[in-house]
């Protein structure tokens, strides 16, 4: 919910400054506004991108570690594996609500 506020928080900016830049009232502040309001918006977009990268599950020796954890989100057992030839790690949901 706060990423579709933020998302249409940045949508109207940008707008608000693209209606200033188009009437030409204030221009550098219009300009400010549609830069702004752009970076929130594609900001909230894209932020999540670059948290966990995909893992190839397909290729590699992956061994199953000890660690086990409790998802906050879910409440389900997390067992994590680790593939010896590349250094990933590979976070498995079990389904098992704990």
């Amino acid at each position: 919910m706060f990423r579709r506020l933020l998302l249409s928080l940045g949508c109207t900016i940008f707008l608000v400054g693209v209606l200033l830049s188009l009437v030409g009232l204030a221009l550098p502040v219009g300009i400010y506004l549609c830069f702004t309001g752009a970076i929130l918006a594609l900001g909230v977009l894209f932020e999540r991108r670059g948290y966990r990268p995909k893992v190839n599950r397909a290729s590699g020796q992956w061994q199953e570690t000890n660690e086990r954890f409790i998802d906050p989100v879910s409440g389900h057992l997390i067992v994590v594996r680790y593939n010896p030839e590349t250094g990933e790690r590979d976070y498995v949901d079990t389904g098992v609500a704990e």
